[in-house]
């Protein structure tokens, strides 16, 4: 979040000579004209691929920031959301992180907010029986069964102390973050739980933003010479990351420092966990404010316990010009089925997405190549995931907008509001921008934080839930016309929790696609862990099989479209 002006540079080719003078193994073929990166005519629109139903399926709520007249630092980052199976029916129920106001007494805020699914994709307010109430100053929430019962519990990140909220199986939640031992005090944003240790139970991992106080807070002005919130670089304080190791019993081990996690600070906002080494450990990549993204390498496979930061040596930490940028949100798949994980870290506005290929050894900025680069430049993007929305069989984007700073370009009353993104993908993770922007008939202008992404309604469709600052949420349903087959799967260990880590892969005719198990991405959000999987016209899914976390295989065969189904783990360790 950049509030600064500065010169943009001209997107070169994507030939990067990195730190190891290793070229990029970006296609050297540039976009064609009337490509989202190509910069010729808009493109003609097309039928809307969402629509806005928030109110008539029950989702009646509204974020608050409490900004009064002084600009705050955290009030223009809040906001975070989770699309999550909270008592275990099969359809995903809604959790609603509130903010409140900064000048409030502690625990006096207006409180979260949990939305039950009626099994139909209809919701009903089931907060008060919930026990889910936190009463903080909310930013983000993480998912994950931490106590391996079988059930969804919620990690709440907070300005000010988080807090962990075991599930009972019936969406009925107690506070245990101090039995826990997980109530960081600090500015927490995004956070991930992922067994990095590969022990059969989920570890937790928190960014953290800044260290800032309101007593601290200092006054900024915009480039019109009006007060604005501030950059993160006006503080010059980034904060520590934050590793729980889980104990198995309930408890965690703050492990931090002693997991290397010391070595480097940023202003963390978006995390998202995989093996982007390919060595079989889980590894953790933050997207940082303002300074160089962090990529954790996890030392598992050499015998050492701990991380290594390798962000700038792996090709990950800056742009091809060699400047940090103002990471928010973040998300990873396997965009161009070659068996690896792709990194896509959104930006401010005046700087481009940063999408990182995954060559192996290295990653390559193909950005301007992949169809990224102009478009995504006015625009200031949080929350975003690459999801197969028409079904076609290639992962297409979105990105949910909102400024950070006032600027003379406004979109309707407020002034950070701005439209959302979508774009179509196509075969080796190439996109182009679609009309109707955003996806919805009407433009929806909003100053959107989170975006969660998951099958509300269990029709196949990835729908998408956006909270957004001072205004009310969103839920896009997906309307997409002439989608193809699809298949989900939700794969679970063998004490019946999310193998969060897990790789699936099948066959797509004479392709092979590679999806894993993850919750955390995006910004603030925890997402639908099913795996779905478009398959365009092929009416199978050949092959499937399954790598779980700890590295050992199960083969499970073929299946006919047009379902969900659930893969049990019933190998050993």
């Amino acid at each position: 979040m950049r509030l600064t002006n500065s010169i943009i540079p001209t997107p070169s080719i994507a030939v990067v000579l990195l730190a190891g003078g290793a070229l990029t193994g970006c296609d050297q073929s540039p976009p064609g004209p009337n490509t989202s990166a190509g910069g010729g005519a808009a493109p003609a629109a097309g039928p809307a691929w969402f629509e806005e139903v928030a109110q008539e399926r029950g989702l009646s709520w509204a974020h608050q920031t409490g900004h009064r007249r002084r600009h705050l630092m955290p009030e223009i980052a809040c906001g975070g959301a989770a699309l999550f199976d909270a008592d275990g029916d099969g359809y995903l129920d809604v959790y609603l992180v509130q903010s409140g106001s900064l000048h409030a007494p502690p625990g006096s805020g207006p409180g979260n907010r949990f939305f039950r699914n009626r099994g139909d994709g209809t919701f009903e307010d089931a907060t008060a029986a919930s026990g889910a109430e936190d009463r903080g100053y909310g930013m983000g929430v993480a998912c994950g069964d931490y106590d391996n019962d079988g059930d969804v519990d919620l990690y709440v990140t907070n300005f000010g102390p988080n807090v962990l909220f075991q599930n009972d199986g019936r969406g009925r939640f107690t506070d245990v973050t101090d039995e826990a031992g997980v109530g960081h005090p600090g500015w927490g944003s995004s956070a991930a739980f992922l067994d990095y240790d590969r022990d059969g139970d989920l570890d937790l991992f928190v960014c953290n933003y800044l260290n800032w106080s309101i007593a601290t807070e200092i006054d900024c002005f915009n480039t019109m010479g009006g007060p604005d919130y501030c950059s993160p670089k006006n503080y010059n304080a980034p904060a520590m990351d934050v590793l729980y190791r889980n104990n198995g019993d309930g408890t965690f081990t703050d492990v931090t420092e002693a997991a290397g996690f010391a070595a480097a600070f940023g202003n963390g906002m978006g995390v998202v966990c995989g093996d982007f080494t390919g060595d079989g450990w889980i590894d953790i990549f933050v997207a940082n404010d303002g300074t160089p993204d962090h990529l954790w390498v996890n030392l598992g496979d050499s015998g050492e316990p701990g991380f290594r930061e390798d962000g700038l040596a792996a090709g990950c930490a800056i742009d091809q010009d060699g400047v940090p940028k103002a990471g928010m949100g973040v998300t990873a798949a396997d965009t161009d089925d070659d068996g690896d994980l792709d990194l896509l870290v959104c930006n401010l506005y005046g700087e481009t997405d940063s999408f990182y290929r995954n060559d192996g050894a290295y990653f390559s900025d193909c950005t301007a190549i992949a169809g990224l680069g102009t478009v995504s430049r006015p625009f200031t993007r949080f929350g975003m995931a690459w999801h197969d929305f028409d079904n076609d069989g290639y992962l297409d984007l979105y990105q949910a907008n909102g400024r950070v700073m006032h600027q003379s370009l406004r979109h309707g009353d407020d002034p950070f509001a701005e439209p959302n993104l979508l774009f179509r993908g196509s075969r080796g993770g190439s996109f182009k921008e679609l009309r109707p922007r955003g996806g919805t008939a009407e433009p929806l202008v909003a100053t959107s934080r989170a975006a969660a992404f998951g099958d509300i309604d269990n029709d196949g469709g990835v729908d998408v839930l956006i909270v957004n600052r001072d205004g009310r949420l969103h839920l896009l349903r997906n309307i997409t016309p002439r989608r193809g087959h699809w298949i989900a799967f939700r794969l679970l260990e063998e004490h019946g929790r999310d193998a969060y880590g897990a790789s699936l892969s099948l066959s797509i005719g004479n392709r092979r696609v590679t999806r894993d198990v993850r919750a955390a991405y995006s910004y603030l959000a925890s997402n639908d862990p099913r795996i779905h999987v478009g398959l365009g016209e092929s009416d199978r899914a050949e092959a499937v099989v399954v790598r779980w976390v700890d590295g050992v295989t199960e083969t499970f065969g073929d299946f006919g479209a047009d379902q969900i189904v659930t893969l049990r783990r019933s190998v050993g360790r």
